[in-house]
């Protein structure tokens, strides 16, 4: 009539089986006759053949090497600059007390305590607690 479906969680964990020393060896040896088995097998992709819209690496690297050695310069946008040497935030507080230490700045900076009394919300919908 109708089928029970039975947990996944249940069926791991009674397939999990405790191993001793030498069947954990003999998994292990299966495992790398795998993979030494996938070292001489045929390239699967010999066999493509080749696209004018197919990137052309070989060509790159016969113009690298036929040229001389010398080196260009690199040219950096600004923006490059900006994302490999970005700080934490806790760097530029240090760095910004370290400047500037007379007040007003980052770290001494705070508002007078409130003269109303605390509200609490509720964290599911919202509303204040009664």
């Amino acid at each position: 009539m109708t089928e029970r479906k039975e947990s996944a969680r249940i069926k791991d964990a009674e397939q999990r089986r405790i191993l001793d020393e030498a069947a954990r060896r003999r998994r292990q040896r299966k495992a790398l006759e795998a993979l030494e088995q996938d070292n001489f097998q045929e390239d699967p992709h010999a066999d493509l053949k080749m696209s004018k819209k197919a990137p052309k690496f070989e060509e790159s690297m016969d113009t690298q090497t036929s040229q001389p050695s010398s080196r260009k310069k690199k040219k950096y946008r600004s923006d490059h600059l900006k994302y490999r040497f970005k700080k934490s935030f806790a760097a530029l507080i240090e760095e910004e007390h370290m400047t500037n230490k007379d007040p007003p700045n980052y770290v001494s900076a705070c508002a007078k305590p409130s003269k109303l009394p605390p509200r609490h919300f509720c964290a599911v919908c919202g509303y204040p607690f009664a």
